[in-house]
């Protein structure tokens, strides 16, 4: 089972989602964690310097990866569901 968190900025998706993930015993994802981490940047430094376009393409490319997890629950950055592509699952 895959459970995606979407929702506003700061709306509680990470502090919830750590909390359910572990109420259900799966791993937890934050994808502005993950997205941070690969690129070596935060979120703010990427739009920055590499602009939206490939900060939604590293976006698009973690959630294909976390989309291969049998069960995990994921927070999604708040503008992740205003690009269709990424809820094409």
């Amino acid at each position: 089972m895959l459970i995606f968190l979407i929702g506003y900025m700061g709306s509680g998706k990470s502090t919830t989602g750590k909390k359910l993930a572990r109420r259900l015993g799966l791993p937890f994802y934050d994808l502005d964690l993950l997205i941070s981490t690969h690129q070596g940047l935060s979120i703010p430094e990427i739009f920055q310097q590499k602009g939206e376009a490939q900060f939604r393409n590293v976006e698009a490319a973690q959630l294909r990866t976390l989309n291969e997890n049998d069960h995990a629950v994921v927070s999604t950055g708040g503008g992740t569901p205003c690009h269709h592509h990424n809820m094409q699952w």
